[in-house]
């Protein structure tokens, strides 16, 4: 399949496209972008210079990939990425910035699915398998791990850390890190329960299920791990909580008797 780009799309002539590439109309792709086969990308959506994507990417209309940093410092003349994986989903009205710092990187892992507006910031690192539903937002050098979901409306603090397998009730504010393989929501946030119906869609079942159900309950009321099985989920999450958190970590709700 050769290149199908539509007669009135930009495209920079030192743009590295991939032989298989979808442009439609009046899309612009800035000067300096790097593209992996099989990307496709929608009417009027925008690349800017320094991004760089892997293959099996959509992009659809309106969304705008590489803008510059939301912040008042930043120069314009500064060489940032924004990094990108293989087949994520960019739906209408997506924004990801590249980064503030000379060198530095936004990142986007795989899998990934971003619906309409939803909104990635300047010096963000996203894991694989995750989604951000319609209007999430989330502000500068936010860490959100792999297999995560992020409800509609969700608006994350700068610095924060939202750990791998964790489900983010819709509509909740974070200015703190949420836990691995948790539930959260409420106002204030709080962490409720294990993210049960996501870690068994992944095969985190029996003893290991088991495992977290028990440092959940641990955790909750302070107390060590190191009595438990070392599974590889426990080993994460003991590695996520010897991170020092430049937030702090969410509360646990707490449930009367």
């Amino acid at each position: 399949m050769a290149q199908n780009i539509h007669p009135t799309a930009y495209i920079a002539s030192d743009v590295i496209l991939a032989d298989t590439i979808t442009v439609g109309p009046f899309a612009v792709i800035e000067s300096g972008v790097e593209m992996g086969a099989n990307c496709q990308i929608g009417a009027h959506a925008v690349v800017h210079r320094h991004v760089k994507m892997g293959s099996g990417n959509r992009v659809h209309p309106h969304a705008v990939l590489g803008g510059l940093p939301q912040d008042l410092g930043f120069k314009p003349t500064t060489d940032s990425w924004l990094l990108i994986g293989d087949n994520n989903n960019f739906r209408e009205g997506f924004t990801a910035h590249r980064a503030t710092k000379e060198d530095g990187a936004t990142t986007i892992g795989s899998d990934c699915y971003f619906m309409n507006n939803s909104h990635v910031a300047h010096d963000c690192t996203i894991g694989n398998k995750t989604i951000f539903a319609n209007n999430v937002a989330i502000g500068g050098h936010v860490e959100v791990g792999s297999n995560v979901f992020m409800g509609g409306a969700v608006v994350v603090h700068q610095f924060c850390r939202v750990g791998s397998f964790a489900i983010v009730q819709g509509t909740t504010g974070l200015n703190m890190d949420v836990i691995p393989f948790m539930l959260i929501g409420g106002r204030p946030a709080k962490h409720y329960r294990l993210n049960t119906i996501g870690l068994k869609r992944s095969g985190i079942t029996g003893e290991r299920y088991n495992v977290l159900s028990s440092a959940f309950r641990l955790l909750k009321n302070k107390k060590s791990l190191d009595d438990l099985e070392e599974t590889e989920e426990l080993k994460h999450l003991k590695e996520w909580l010897a991170i020092k958190s430049k937030r702090g970590t969410h509360g646990f709700i707490e449930v009367s008797s």
